[in-house]
């Protein structure tokens, strides 16, 4: 969850010192799981699925954010990556969908009128943002105890305290009576899935026609590997250790074809960058480790 700009000496020495560190960490005995290699199979977007399919979500993954779920809103703590890069993700959000939705996106609440759906909410970190700008908003995750962590944190202000949270994952509210929404959201979730493809299927289906779906991850490659694991979990400790598996991560080819199997048609996709010197996210072209997308669910038209 760190990608460094590196346009001076110093931080390009940091960045070289970090890609030997992770070279050093491979060849250990406490190598982080499944670490890069160039024959790494890609994930089987083609896949069919089958008759049985397993839970989007493992129990091995709600028992690890189950754990944390106390320091949702602790900006020093496990989730502070989430918290600096919050601003840089509204913002994208905020552009994107007062476009397709022909709001005024200088107005102080552009989605007045608008249902959002927050998928893997979490404990409430963009769900709130999103009712504050004017969504009606509703955000599910898998982990009750973040469910409990949200609703009690949105009950603090009034504006944010009609936000509905449900816990479920989003093929299990696909089969209730919710209903579709305006906007489906899903930030740093899809490499956390046990399926992706079931995944975005699920969430297109949440998705109104003509409506909307942002989506954000991490991509697949040696300098996420280097950044978001070995340097952000081991080395400056800022997330727990085994909080991601490069082998779960999406890179952005895939995303695109998930999005298209999933009748989605991706719209315009950004990088999301870290300055170690400001200590800020920004938008950006580069989409080597952290990335945002936003797509459509365009109207079917029949011969």
């Amino acid at each position: 969850m760190l990608r460094a700009t590196l346009k001076d000496g110093s931080l390009r020495h940091t960045y070289r010192h970090l890609r030997r560190a992770a070279l050093c960490t491979i060849s250990s005995s406490s190598t982080p799981a499944h670490p890069p290699h160039h024959h790494q199979p890609a994930h089987n977007v083609t896949q069919e699925a089958s008759g049985h399919r397993k839970p989007l979500i493992s129990a091995s993954e709600i028992s690890k954010f189950s754990a944390m779920a106390e320091t949702w809103w602790d900006s020093k703590g496990p989730f502070k990556p989430l918290h600096m890069m919050n601003p840089t993700r509204i913002s994208f959000i905020r552009s994107a969908l007062c476009r397709h939705f022909k709001k005024d996106s200088s107005c102080a609440k552009p989605f007045e009128g608008l249902k959002f759906l927050d998928v893997g909410c979490g404990g409430g970190l963009l769900s709130e943002p999103l009712a504050r700008l004017g969504a009606e908003v509703v955000g599910i995750d898998a982990v009750e105890k973040n469910i409990k962590i949200a609703s009690a944190h949105a009950l603090k202000d009034p504006v944010t305290a009609s936000i509905e949270y449900i816990c479920c994952t989003s093929d299990n509210l696909s089969s209730e009576s919710y209903g579709q929404f305006d906007a489906v959201i899903s930030l740093e979730v899809i490499e956390h899935v046990t399926e992706p493809k079931a995944f975005l299927d699920s969430l297109s289906a949440l998705t109104k026609t003509d409506g909307a779906i942002t989506l954000s991850t991490i991509n697949r490659s040696l300098s996420a590997y280097i950044l978001a694991i070995v340097a952000a979990e081991h080395l400056l400790h800022w997330v727990p250790k085994g909080t991601h598996e490069w082998s779960k991560f999406i890179t952005p080819d895939e995303l695109a074809l998930l999005m298209e199997q999933a009748g989605l048609k991706l719209q315009e996709m950004a990088g999301m960058v870290f300055n170690p010197i400001s200590g800020k996210w920004s938008l950006s072209t580069n989409t080597t480790v952290n990335y945002i997308a936003y797509g459509t669910k365009p109207v079917v038209t029949t011969a």
